[in-house]
């Protein structure tokens, strides 16, 4: 059997991967996507990364390091999950959108446009952030908050 390997241009060249059965995206061997998460065609999951349950991951949207996407989460456009954040419940990140370090994203919360959430924040219930928006530290964004940065 032909071992598969691929580029995920995060400096370590390429590395074993296969194309995920639901949707055709590239996973590295060393993460983990369950049967029942989708991963589109042109994302990319690798490094120590997780996705479980009916998360999905589409567009050329990337989750790596040790990130977790789970639940019904969705991360697509060009977004990025990575370091030891994580994206569930009916949470999404998109366009632009990065989440990372030990960040949290969840419920209904959206974080779009160039908007990055990052240290130690939250961002739950129906919060959104967008636009050039950055959220970070000890943050808490919930409820119906609303953060967006000029774009």
């Amino acid at each position: 059997m032909m071992m598969t390997e691929f580029n995920f241009k995060d400096g370590n060249g390429p590395v074993p991967a296969k194309r995920h059965l639901n949707g055709g995206g590239w996973v590295a061997d060393t993460a983990i996507v369950e049967d029942s998460a989708y991963v589109g065609p042109d994302a990319k999951v690798y490094g120590n990364a997780r996705v479980y349950d009916n998360a999905v991951v589409y567009g050329n949207a990337e989750v790596y390091d040790k990130a977790l996407v789970y639940d019904d989460a969705w991360v697509y456009g060009r977004a990025k999950v990575y370091d030891d954040a994580e994206v569930f419940g009916n949470g999404e990140v998109f366009g632009n959108g990065e989440v990372f370090d030990d960040a949290l994203v969840s419920g209904n919360a959206l974080v779009s446009g160039n908007a990055r959430v990052y240290g130690d924040a939250l961002v739950y219930g129906d919060a959104k952030v967008s636009g050039e928006a950055e959220v970070s530290g000890n943050a808490r964004v919930f409820d119906d908050a609303l953060v967006s940065g000029i774009e």
